[in-house]
């Protein structure tokens, strides 16, 4: 989703905005990378993609926040209820176990 954003701004950006679509378009692809390479790490069992995934649900978290009145509360479930499942998910003790145990010698 971050990085279809990033890309979609690239398309949508024109000349009279041009540096804040630059800008945006560049943070959201970095972002998006950053996160398919902690998807890649998440998946080989590196403890290092933890943290960073854990942020990114947090911020989702904090972006339904602000969502949630008026007639946005859509997205705000749309955005809270995938966070939430992963951030359960991340920090179950199987998966604290599974990434701590790869990592030691």
């Amino acid at each position: 989703m971050t990085l279809g954003y990033g890309i979609s701004e690239a398309a949508n950006t024109t000349s009279h905005r041009f540096v804040m679509g630059a800008s945006t378009t560049l943070f959201f692809v970095v972002y998006g990378a950053a996160l398919i390479l902690c998807a890649w790490g998440m998946n080989s069992l590196r403890s290092w993609s933890r943290g960073p995934v854990l942020f990114s649900q947090l911020a989702w978290l904090g972006l339904a926040w602000n969502f949630r009145t008026g007639g946005t509360w859509p997205i705000s479930v749309i955005l809270a209820v995938p966070a939430v499942l992963v951030l359960v998910a991340l920090l179950q003790p199987a998966s604290l176990d599974a990434l701590n145990r790869h990592e030691q010698p």
